[in-house]
């Protein structure tokens, strides 16, 4: 993974498993990892892509419905 990373966080192992296969099938690098502790997340998963494709991943998992959140949050 490049330096420049984005992470985002679920509630659920399923939510999380279910985002990586909608990375990989719209050609989007990426890779389940640890969540951090601190990132108030109900699942102690998380999923991380370089940053430069950070929105275009958001932008497929609310297209297919996924719950999720980034992290660090906003305002933190």
């Amino acid at each position: 993974m490049d330096a420049e990373r984005a992470l985002f966080v679920f509630d659920t192992t399923n939510a999380v498993l279910w985002a990586e296969d909608v990375a990989r099938e719209a050609d989007i690098p990426c890779d389940v990892v640890p969540a951090p502790s601190d990132a108030g997340a109900g699942c102690d998963l998380a999923l991380v892509t370089v940053g430069p494709r950070a929105e275009e991943l958001a932008a497929a998992l609310a297209s297919a419905a996924v719950p999720f959140g980034r992290w660090p949050r906003s305002g933190r």
